[in-house]
């Protein structure tokens, strides 16, 4: 475990428990973006002009067969709430319409579609998600319920952020297409925590993170789009690719460095090397085991079954006073100060925190965290 904590770049005096929110790139991964830099820096017109297309494809290429999609509908983007930017931005709504979303959908995307939705007349509309520990026939009723005939398009959480649940997304998926719905599927925690086929699971639209599970540099996201879906998908920064066809579009948004999105590859390397699918399942087995420690240790209980967890565990938090989105902000602060990071969330009138487990951590990590939370608390 020490020889796989040394690949990363991370603060050894720091508790690092939290990778869901940001990740953490291993030190070769920087070292392939740093040699795509160097190569742009020698010489950046040739680079722009010669090199940068047919890389981005090439990293595309990869990125699609590690996700079981066509690369033509994988456009990168820096982040998954960019992807959603992307697809929100591009629906022709009219007044009266609906976005469905999950009650525990991502507040960045939330606040996108609020926004999309108020400036044609249209509204947002949750579907609310049976909580804690749901089962996976409950969720898929409660998306179901949700659906009227003026849903325009369903936003639906592959993985929930705040409550780390892995919602059964092919069945959900499935609800929204036999009533014709268009699905967008933020799955900002999917690639590098679970298996993916992304093409078979018949979204229109799939927005994932890199940076995160999948261990690449910050700011590395894609937008995979079907195909029929494709001419009518714009990429949310218009350039001069506009009217050139999907890819021409998120290809070039003007000049950026894109050493995140080609140093992928490296990504995918090391994820496999360090076993791929096996390395998903000792996530999972050590999250479920510090939930479960933790949640005993505290006298309260874990947020997903088992049917529904992933490398992510949310535990709930027994404190004095409400559980408002202000005590779990202070609450937070006072993890940090005291030398290690998770998040914690306000949902359904209790407060839960949000642990992570990672390549480079091990159970000790939990013990640790159980010390500081029975201190904190």
């Amino acid at each position: 475990m020490q020889d796989i904590r040394a690949e990363f770049a991370l603060d050894p005096g720091f508790l690092t428990v939290n990778h869901g929110s940001f990740g953490a790139t291993p030190r070769r991964v920087l070292a392939a973006q740093a040699d795509w830099r160097a190569r742009l820096e020698a010489q950046p017109s040739r680079f722009m002009v010669g090199v940068l297309t047919p890389a981005l494809r090439a990293a595309a290429a990869r990125l699609g067969g590690f996700l079981g999609c066509d690369a033509d509908g994988l456009g990168f983007v820096d982040n998954a709430t960019a992807a959603c930017n992307a697809v929100l931005r591009s629906l022709r709504l009219a007044p009266g319409d609906e976005i469905l979303l999950l009650s525990h959908a991502y507040g960045a995307v939330r606040k996108t579609a609020a926004h999309v939705a108020a400036a044609a007349g249209a509204r947002t509309v949750d579907a609310a998600l049976p909580f804690p520990r749901p089962d996976p026939e409950a969720v898929v009723e409660a998306v179901a319920a949700a659906i009227t005939p003026r849903t325009r398009l369903a936003v639906l959480d592959h993985i929930t952020s705040p409550s780390a649940l892995v919602l059964p997304i092919e069945a959900m998926i499935a609800a929204c297409r036999a009533r014709g719905v268009p699905v967008l599927v933020d799955g900002a925690h999917g690639p590098g925590q679970l298996p993916l086929s992304v093409a078979a699971l018949g979204a229109d639209w799939y927005a994932g993170n890199c940076h995160k599970w999948l261990m690449a540099p910050k700011g590395c996201g894609f937008l995979w789009t079907a195909p029929q879906r494709r001419a009518g998908t714009h990429a949310h920064i218009l350039s001069h690719g506009l009217g050139e066809g999907y890819l021409a579009e998120f290809d070039w948004t003007g000049t950026r460095d894109p050493g995140a999105f080609l140093a992928v590859t490296a990504a995918i390397d090391v994820l496999e090397a360090l076993g791929g699918p096996a390395l998903m399942a000792r996530n999972r087995a050590m999250a479920l085991q510090a939930g479960d420690m933790l949640a005993a240790r505290l006298g309260t209980e874990v947020a997903a079954l088992p049917a529904m967890a992933g490398s992510m565990a949310a535990i709930r938090l027994d404190r004095p006073g409400p559980a408002t989105r202000e005590a779990a902000v202070a609450l937070r602060a006072r993890l940090l100060a005291a030398g290690t990071d998770a998040p914690v969330a306000a949902i359904d009138g209790g407060l839960w925190l949000r642990i992570s487990a990672a390549a480079y951590n091990e159970p000790g990590d939990y013990e640790r965290l159980a010390d500081l939370l029975v201190a904190t608390l």
